[in-house]
C-alpha cells in the first residue's frame, strides 16, 4: 500500500449542499451540515410512524425495536440497546473479525467475494456470538433477510421471507422478554447492510491496485472514518415534523415528511475544509452518519471496529480486481452487490 490518497466522488444522486429544498411529491430534502444535525436534535423532527403487526412478524420487530419507537417508548427500548452493548470491548470485536476474516481468506483460495463471504457475514457472527444468540452464522444468515425488507417502502415480496428469519432469530435469541429479544435482533439488522457497505466501499476505494491508497502511516480507523464520510453507507434518513419548525432559514408545517442527506452534510464546505479530499485523522466538525442526539446511534464504536478488524485483514492480504462496481437498490443504503478481491 502506498500513501497517495484516493479521490472519492459524490455518489450518483448526491445533492450539493444548500437550503432545505421543497418538492411536493417528496417533501423536504436537508443537505447542509449544521441543518441536517438540527434537525436529528430538535424534537419537532420525528422517526416516522410505522405499522404493527402479529408477535414474530417483520412487522411486529419494526413497531418493538427503538429505531422506529415513538418518543413515549424510545427511551426505555434504547436503554436495551445501550445496556447489551456495554458489555463488549470494542477491541475484543476487532480481533473477533480480524480472526475470523484471516480464517475465511485462508479457506478461499486466489479470489474472495468481499460482500458475500466477509462484509456481511463475519460481522454478524461476531456480534451474534457477543450478544448471546445460539448459532451465529444462522443468526447472521437470517439477519441478512431481514435487513432487506427491514425498511419501509423496500420491496414488499421480501416481506414473507422476512417474517420466517424473524421468528428463526427470536429462537436464536437469548431468553429474555419478547421486547428485549425484538431490540437485540434490531441491533443486529442496524449493523448488517451499514457495516458491509462500509466495508466493502472501504475496499473498493483503498485497496490496491485500482486505487493505490492506503497509507501505512494512517490507521486503519481514520482511513475507515474518511470513507464514511466520503461515500457513506447510509446516505440519508427519514423524518417527519410533529409541529411547525423553521430549519436552515424555511419554514417547514407540521407533518412535513423530511429526508435529511448525510452524504451531502458529509461534504459540506461549511463543515469541512477541502471537503472532498481524502485526509485521515481530518479534524472537523464530525460525521452526521451516525446520527446525533436522542437517536444517535449506540453502536457506533463497535459497528467501526467490526469493520477495522475485517478491513485490516484486507488491506494486508488482498488487492482489488477490476471490475466495475454496482450497489443494491435502495433508497437510502449504499452497499455494494459483490467485490471480488485477489488474495496475496
Amino acid at each position: 500500500m502506498t500513501d497517495t490518497w484516493p479521490v472519492i466522488a459524490p455518489a450518483p444522486g448526491t445533492p450539493t449542499c444548500g437550503p432545505p429544498s421543497f418538492e411536493p411529491e417528496r417533501g423536504w430534502t436537508v443537505t447542509r451540515h449544521a441543518d441536517v444535525r438540527a434537525a436529528l436534535t430538535d424534537p419537532a423532527f420525528q422517526v416516522p410512524a410505522v405499522d404493527t403487526g402479529p408477535p414474530g412478524t417483520l412487522a411486529w420487530l419494526r413497531a418493538t425495536v427503538s429505531r422506529f419507537s415513538a418518543p413515549p417508548r424510545h427511551a426505555e427500548r434504547r436503554a436495551v440497546v445501550v445496556a447489551a452493548l456495554a458489555p463488549l470491548n470494542p477491541d475484543d470485536l476487532r480481533h473477533d473479525a480480524a480472526r475470523l476474516t484471516v480464517a475465511a481468506l485462508d479457506r478461499a483460495g486466489d479470489r474472495v467475494d468481499v460482500m458475500r463471504e466477509l462484509a456481511r457475514p463475519v460481522p454478524l457472527r461476531v456480534l451474534a456470538h457477543r450478544l448471546g444468540f445460539a448459532d451465529p452464522a444462522a443468526a447472521g444468515t437470517a439477519v441478512a433477510v431481514v435487513a432487506a425488507a427491514y425498511h419501509p417502502g423496500v420491496d414488499p415480496a421480501l416481506t414473507a421471507q422476512a417474517d420466517r428469519a424473524v421468528a428463526a432469530l427470536l429462537a436464536l435469541a437469548p431468553d429474555a422478554p419478547p421486547t428485549v429479544r425484538a431490540n437485540l435482533i434490531g441491533l443486529l439488522v442496524q449493523a448488517c447492510d451499514a457495516t458491509a457497505g462500509l466495508i466493502g466501499a472501504a475496499a473498493h476505494h483503498l485497496l490496491p491496485p485500482a486505487a493505490p491508497s492506503a497509507s501505512v502511516t494512517a490507521a486503519t480507523a481514520d482511513l475507515l472514518a474518511e470513507v464514511l464520510r466520503l461515500d457513506p453507507p447510509v446516505r440519508a434518513t427519514r423524518r417527519v415534523t410533529v409541529d411547525g419548525v423553521r430549519l436552515g432559514g424555511q419554514e417547514l408545517p407540521a407533518g412535513s415528511p423530511v429526508l435529511l442527506r448525510f452524504d451531502a452534510a458529509n461534504r459540506d464546505p461549511h463543515a469541512f475544509t477541502d471537503p472532498g479530499t481524502f485526509q485521515p485523522g481530518r479534524p472537523g466538525a464530525g460525521l452526521v452518519t451516525f446520527g446525533a442526539g436522542e437517536r444517535g446511534c449506540p453502536g457506533d464504536r463497535h459497528a467501526l471496529a467490526l469493520a477495522t478488524g475485517v478491513f485490516g485483514v484486507l488491506g494486508e492480504r488482498c488487492r482489488r480486481g477490476p471490475k466495475p462496481l454496482h450497489h443494491e437498490p435502495h433508497p437510502t443504503l449504499r452497499v455494494p452487490t459483490t467485490l471480488e478481491v485477489s488474495v496475496r
